[in-house]
């Protein structure tokens, strides 16, 4: 049997516009390496699976009859996956070329990393969100007030994003995000793979920690770079409301924040994250009334009516809303 050393996952939800690009670029790189692409169409309505089929028949698909979402579509692909490592990558995310070698060069270095991330950059070649810190109360306070963004330099306010961090050093770190992430197959096997309950968000913030839970670490490695748009998928969802920041879906966000909270920190703390957001919207829309900004006074109203229905909808962090979302 053919030795494969990396499995390169991608979970894609109408993504057509960006997975040839991806895809041909891949090709390229496994080229020296032993390595394989399975794609998770998570029942596509635009084509994806079919055009795959045809003009890349070399990766491996698994059609989904239905939208499993991010952290069970991973699952199935980690399933089917022979590679040693995984890499899990979003069909907008193109690594630059060798990233893929260096990566596979650096985990063999580092046998107590169970997950590592890259530099993420925009289309414009700007820095993103690359390494983050662990969700918490005061935390979520400086990111919605807006201090985070006014104070980026600043250890504590803007923790969460670590802006204080230079980005071109490497980095013991609490997550990364799931748009480009590299394991072993078989942590990830024997952690169970992601909590299939987060249909899309936070699932991997839940995996980094039961991965420092394991005794391993998380690390971010500047000299991995990848080209990242965001929220392609997102806003591809008809009818759903996408934040301006971070390109997330409000509803979704919300729900999967909850379910985090409350499996890790308690009910309390999901209850005053809740509750903290929703007061913060109220305070934003009643100003936007003083000033008769009928827009925004309206955008306030309805993320607090998502957030309101997304405690109703997980019973306050406890249950997962029948699936898809």
């Amino acid at each position: 049997m053919e030795r494969i050393d990396l499995s390169v996952l991608i979970v894609s939800y109408n993504s057509r516009g960006q997975l040839g690009g991806l895809l041909c670029a891949l090709k390229q790189e496994l080229a020296g390496l032993h390595g394989e692409v399975l794609v998770v169409d998570n029942a596509s309505n635009d084509g994806s699976a079919d055009y795959i089929a045809a003009k890349h028949p070399w990766v491996r698909l698994l059609r989904s009859p239905r939208n499993l979402g991010f952290a069970a579509g991973n699952n199935l692909g980690a399933r089917h996956a022979r590679g040693r490592w995984l890499l899990l990558l979003n069909p907008d995310a193109v690594p630059e070329p060798g990233t893929l070698a260096r990566a596979l060069a650096l985990m063999q270095k580092h046998p107590d990393v169970g997950l590592a991330g890259a530099r993420l950059f925009d289309e414009e070649g700007q820095d993103q969100p690359s390494a983050r810190s662990f969700p918490r109360l005061s935390l979520e306070f400086y990111v919605m007030s807006g201090l985070a963004a006014r104070c980026p330099k600043s250890r504590r306010l803007g923790a969460m994003d670590r802006t204080w961090a230079d980005p071109a050093q490497a980095a013991e770190v609490d997550w990364v995000p799931g748009a480009f992430a590299l394991l072993p197959r078989q942590l990830f096997e024997q952690l169970g793979g992601f909590d299939e309950r987060y249909f899309l968000y936070y699932e991997e913030v839940d995996l980094c920690r039961r991965i420092q839970a394991s005794g391993h670490r998380v690390m971010y490695w500047p000299e991995l770079r990848v080209r990242h748009i965001g929220g392609v998928s997102a806003r591809s969802v008809p009818g759903a409301q996408v934040a301006r920041a971070g390109s997330q879906l409000t509803l979704w966000r919300a729900r999967s924040g909850l379910l985090y909270y409350r499996k890790n920190h308690g009910l309390l703390a999901a209850w005053a994250v809740n509750r903290l957001e929703r007061g913060w919207h109220a305070l934003r829309e009643l100003r936007a009334r003083l000033r008769s900004q009928d827009g925004k006074a309206a955008e306030s109203r309805q993320l607090r009516q998502l957030l309101v229905q997304a405690w109703q909808d997980t019973l306050g962090g406890r249950v997962s809303p029948p699936t898809p979302w």
